[in-house]
């Protein structure tokens, strides 16, 4: 295997600010990529300066473009805004997401409404955009969960909403591949940020830890690579959900 090399290739990476996003902003400079650190809002736009400025001062190009991606007229305005400053985009990574969990008797429409917005539209709209905008051979990844092969409570509206990007990638890698992009999820387990903590008791962290391998949750610097890996050497893959998740659990 070949060690990724991204020179020359331009970079987008959604909610590519802090956390696993702002960790393959940061990997994809290192490899001589040219990145676009996208953030939601005001309250990560310093987050998104701060990854935009260590890629400066690792003698890299960066730039930062804040959008709701919910709304499907800014999910276009960023991939124009993109192509415009950079002229071309080789690599489009989605790490959106939304965790929540709450039965299913105590959801309320508007909490629906926003984690399948957050979940499912800004991703069909992160694919489409993706395909009409990325250079020929480009390539597509979107951050899943491993919830998607789980039976479980408390997720409904969270792995119910990131299952339709399983039928949207395999549609998206069908279309594209005449244009030989790849398009791929990965489904991490549960991971070692913010997101996981705020959701979950101390003692079904214990639990989540114990599924995995080495009683760990995953970690950012566990996806990254295999995100690397699809955006280069993995180009004969396409249309797949991987699964990188420590044995947490599998189809």
């Amino acid at each position: 295997m070949t060690t990724a090399n991204l020179n020359g290739k331009v970079a987008l990476v959604a909610g590519g600010a802090k956390n696993l996003g702002g960790l393959i902003s940061r990997d994809f400079a290192s490899d001589g990529a040219k990145v676009v650190v996208h953030y939601n809002s005001a309250g990560t736009e310093s987050d998104a300066n701060n990854t935009v400025q260590a890629i400066a001062d690792m003698g890299g190009e960066a730039i930062a473009i804040q959008g709701d991606l919910t709304k499907a007229a800014n999910v276009t305005a960023l991939f124009e805004q993109a192509k415009d400053h950079f002229g071309g985009i080789d690599i489009a990574v989605n790490t959106v997401g939304k965790v929540l969990r709450k039965p299913m008797i105590e959801t309320s429409e508007a909490e629906f409404d926003l984690m399948l917005a957050v979940n499912a539209k800004s991703a069909y709209f992160f694919l489409k955009e993706a395909g009409l905008h990325l250079n020929d051979n480009g390539k597509i990844i979107t951050i899943v969960t491993s919830l998607l092969a789980a039976f479980t409570d408390g997720y409904s509206t969270y792995a119910g909403g990131k299952a339709p990007v399983e039928h949207f990638t395999r549609a998206a890698a069908k279309e594209f591949s005449a244009r030989g992009i790849s398009v791929n999820n990965i489904g991490p387990g549960p991971m070692d940020t913010p997101f996981f903590y705020g959701e979950e008791t101390p003692e079904r962290v214990a639990y989540h830890k114990s599924q995995g391998m080495g009683n760990q949750l995953t970690h950012i610097e566990d996806i990254a690579p295999i995100v690397k890996f699809l955006a280069s050497d993995g180009r004969w893959i396409t249309g797949q959900t991987i699964f990188a998740n420590g044995g947490y659990t599998t189809r």
